[in-house]
Formats: C-alpha cells, structure tokens, sequence
C-alpha cells in the first residue's frame, strides 16, 4: 500500500498517528499479559490449599483441582467435568454412524445413543475409556451430593397446636392414636374447653377432640386403623411393638424388620434408626455394620437425632473424628446433651477445639431457647416423669 504524504506537516501527523495507537495496542498485550499471571497465581494459591496439578486425565477432563477442604468447590467442579463431557455427547444421534433419532441408549453411563445393537457393538471399544470416565465422575458427584445432603442440618418439626419445635426428648411429646398427630407435652396436658369455653373434665385428645381410649385394647385398635390408613408412625410403632414384646406382642424381630421397611419406605426417620439398629445388633437379620450406618445416615438425613447420636459414637469409635465431631455438632443443635457431652470429651482429649465446644454449648441453648415454654414448664411441674421435656 503506498501512501502520499504531501507535506512535512502531514508526514508529522502520521506520525503522531502510529505512535499513539502503538502505545493503546502495547497497553492491551499487557493487560492480556496480567490476566495470565493473575490465573497462575489462582491456580499456584490452590495447590499449595491442598489440590494439586494434573493428574493422568487430560483433554475433556479439568486438570485443575480445588482444595480438597472446600466440598463445594469440589462438587461444583465434579458436575461441570462431567456436564461438559455429557455435552460433547449429541445425545440425539448415533455415536457411531452419525444418524438421527438414536434411541438405543449405553447400558453404563447412559450418556450416547446408537441406531441399533450394531453401532453398539462396533463403538464399544472407542467408547469405553469416555464411558468409563462418565461413570467414575457420576459416582463421585452423587457421593458428595450424599455428604452434603448427610451433614445438613435437617429442619425441625413443629407442634400442630402451639407451633413450637418439639422436643428431642420421647416424653416431650406424645403420638396421638387417634389422628396420628405428634403433640408436645405441654399441649398434651393443658386443659381442654368446649364451645362455651368451659373446661372439660374428660380427658380428650388436644388436637382432634376424641376421648382418650378406655383400655390398651381399643388404644391398639385405633393404631390398626392409623395403620390401614398407611400412617408411617403407626406402622413402625407396632413393628417396635414386635421388637421388645410390648402391648402383648409377642416378640417377633423378623416380623418387626419387615414392619420398619414399610414405615421408612413412607418416610418414617424413627424405623429408618430401627433398622440399623437391627443391622448393628443382628436383631433378625445378620450382623452389617455397613448396613446399620447406611441406615443410620438415612435416619439422621431425616432428622431423627438418635440416629444421627448414633453415627457420632460409631464415628468416633472408627477413629474418624472429623465425622464424629460433625455428626455430634448437629445432634447438639437438635437438643442431644449426650453429644454434647461427647464433644466436651473430644476437648479435653485434645481431638476438638475450644471454639468447637463453645459452639456446641450455644448450639444446645439455642434449641433450649427454641422449646421451652411456661405450658411445658407447668406439666413437667406436673409429673417430670410423663411430661420432661429437657
């Protein structure tokens, strides 16, 4: 390209021209060039917090590896490996042919489609290493999924007629036969009115207003309803019944077992808890400790706090202190002063910190604060064996 300058003042101006606009072009490259160094002091900084450089996975999966401490950067990292190699997957054609509307679908990772069992059987080799890597990083996403679904505090549950957290103690509430509501202590023994707003000198159920039962008969006839009915509670309590030989059950652990599966598969956290114990125990079933801890850990997902009392010990007794004291923390928020206990021990042995038990402390007088009322005060005034409710 020839360019014509014309005169000096021109040929000045040029000048001036590319001078300047070589200085804004250098100023962008060294922009460019800190960027760089920013994201290689990012990646040095994570290495030296625990992770590490490249392992031999290359290509579609991330070398870069996040601080083993820091869970979420873990499973945010897990799902966006397996996402992006989920992605490079037209999941609407054949990954051998090419074809559309693909419909027979990899038996493992379910991740890649073929026309037939044909283009299977030929890609089957090529795919292994990806569907082997797909499965591997599935497996590992759902586990810390699960880790964090374990160790989350789970919500608490409520008395339907005062509205405050019932307590963690069996004798601060009371399953209710007839309408199979779970009531607090104190709403258990606060006096009932009528219409006219006179008390009522029969004892009646709090919520549902029925009569409470003559004799253990009709009380268990009431439960056999509750249980047609498909009440979780109702069916683990009798199952519970065959376990110790109450209510003139006699003692059946088999049948019992089978009673526990059906109240947890409604959602019951109690029987979840019972079935583990049956596992630890071999109390109709042989002795699984990997079982009773799966068991545990579905109870205390559910927010039972025994179950979740029990992990602690289990952990604990493992030499895994980290868990136990996890498992522990959270059993203290839900009102367990055993846990408590535990970590006060953990202190004194040097296995826990003193901001670990300071925690646990405040954790227990938060629950405390959340559950204590003057009605529950007066029953357990009443009788502190039946009604006790901390």
């Amino acid at each position: 390209m020839v360019i014509a300058i014309g005169s000096p003042q021109k040929l000045y101006t040029l000048i001036i021209f590319i001078c300047t606009n070589y200085v804004l072009i250098s100023s962008e490259y060294i922009g460019i060039d800190r960027n760089m160094s920013s994201d290689t002091e990012e990646y040095n900084d994570n290495r030296l917090c625990g992770g590490g450089g490249g392992g031999s996975n290359s290509g579609l999966i991330s070398s870069k590896k996040e601080c083993t401490s820091c869970e979420q950067n873990n499973i945010d990292n897990i799902t966006e490996d397996f996402n992006s190699m989920a992605l490079l997957n037209d999941m609407t054609k054949c990954a051998n042919c090419g074809k559309d509307d693909a419909n027979n679908i990899c038996n493992k990772c379910k991740q890649v489609k073929y026309c037939n069992a044909i283009c299977k059987k030929v890609h089957k080799k090529k795919h292994k290493k990806e569907c082997d890597e797909l499965i591997r990083l599935a497996a590992e996403h759902a586990a810390m999924l699960y880790e964090e679904e374990l160790f989350k505090q789970p919500p608490p549950d409520d008395c339907p007629i005062c509205f405050l957290r019932l307590p963690y103690l069996p004798t601060g509430s009371a399953y209710m036969s007839c309408c199979g509501k779970v009531i607090c202590s104190g709403c258990c023994h606060a006096p009932v009115y009528d219409n006219q707003g006179n008390e009522v000198d029969e004892y009646k159920c709090p919520f549902c207003r029925r009569p409470e039962p003559e004799s253990e008969e009709e009380m268990i006839e009431r439960e056999k309803k509750r249980i047609e009915a498909g009440d979780p509670i109702a069916i683990g309590k009798q199952g519970r019944y065959y376990a110790v030989g109450l209510r003139r059950f006699p003692r059946d652990y088999k049948k019992a077992f089978r009673l526990y599966h059906q109240a947890a598969q409604l959602g019951d956290a109690v029987s979840y808890c019972n079935i583990g114990y049956a596992y630890n125990f071999g109390e109709g079933v042989e002795k699984d400790e990997n079982k009773a801890m799966y068991y545990y850990e579905q109870g205390a997902i559910r927010g039972y706090v025994i179950a979740r009392s029990n992990l602690g010990v289990n952990e604990d007794e493992a030499g895994n202190i980290d868990r136990a004291l996890k498992h522990y923390m959270i059993a203290a928020r839900d009102g367990c002063a055993d846990s408590v206990k535990a970590i006060k021990l953990l202190y004194s042995n040097g296995n826990a910190s003193k901001e670990d038990y300071t925690k646990a402390l405040q954790s227990y007088q938060e629950y405390l604060g959340e559950i204590k009322s003057s009605q529950r005060d007066k029953a357990a005034e009443f009788d502190k064996e039946r009604y006790r409710y901390y």
